[in-house]
């Protein structure tokens, strides 16, 4: 039976301005990880093909996130699915793209990615974080190619508010911590909601939900006022998914690298759902 609970409060920072984005390291290159030209660009990746799998699971980072928080994950998933981690242009040894940074434009080079590694659907999508609200576009744009979409503590259309609603503090702040690429990104965090939402629900494909929801003392929830706490908001990210099945984790926003065990088990799930490959 899936777990009821709201959403927004979950956090205590799970937003891509958050404090531990703005003290944290640079990018440290996963072993696996290969550069090579993927669909006309510079692209860093993890590519493993099984050919018995049934599945091959999407993986997609969050904001400033990189290809080496995945290990934990991808490890233990080697013998069971095709994998395909990677940096998003701009990340790591990604070549930078001048292309819009906004969910679309992510979603078809992820696209023109998977198809040109030879890596063929169903996909099981999984983000974190931004990843994780990309990851809702691939699923309503091409749902006959997702086997299941699961959501790593994940953002949600409508959550984050429009750039030019930011406080001043926080718009100087992300010009002066954060590359041009992440701060293309998250201007237009808002504009990729919108562009999820003016797509049909998902219908039939299996969500996993991991939320994230820590109970020490002293979690201080914080949010640089980025976060639409109207209770349109609210409404609209509680009923986003009702067959989902949600799972509450005490850990934090970096739970694939907190509670590795949780989220490979969940991946695991939902491909022990798929039918077998002929």
């Amino acid at each position: 039976m899936p777990a009821t609970s709201s959403r927004l409060p979950r956090r205590a920072l799970a937003l891509p301005l958050c404090a531990a984005c703005l003290l944290a390291a640079g990018h440290a290159g996963a072993a696996s990880a290969s550069t090579d030209i993927i669909a006309g660009q510079r692209i860093e990746s993890v590519t493993i093909k099984n050919p018995d799998a049934k599945a091959c699971v999407v993986f997609e980072n969050g904001s400033r996130g990189t290809i080496d928080s995945w290990d934990k994950v991808i490890d233990p998933l080697r013998a069971s699915a095709s994998i395909f981690a990677y940096n998003r242009p701009g990340y790591g040894n990604s070549q930078k793209s001048a292309t819009p940074r906004d969910g679309a434009t992510v979603v078809e080079e992820l696209r023109r990615m998977l198809k040109e590694k030879g890596l063929a659907p169903p996909y099981i999508l999984v983000g974190h974080s931004l990843g994780g609200l990309y990851m809702q576009l691939f699923a309503r744009r091409y749902p006959a190619e997702v086997g299941a979409l699961v959501l790593v503590d994940a953002l949600y259309p409508g959550e984050i508010r429009k750039p030019e609603e930011f406080p001043l503090l926080t718009r100087g702040a992300k010009r002066l911590f954060f590359s041009a690429t992440v701060n293309d990104e998250i201007d237009l965090i808002h504009r990729t909601g919108e562009q999820v939402m003016a797509l049909a629900p998902l219908e039939d494909t299996p969500v996993v939900e991991l939320i994230n929801r820590p109970t020490g003392a002293l979690t201080m929830p914080m949010d640089f006022g980025v976060a639409n706490h109207s209770k349109e908001a609210a409404a609209l990210i509680e009923n986003m998914y009702p067959k989902a099945t949600r799972i509450i984790l005490d850990s934090d926003h970096q739970m694939h690298k907190e509670s590795p065990t949780e989220v490979v088990d969940a991946i695991k799930g939902v491909i022990a759902m798929l039918p077998s490959k002929k």
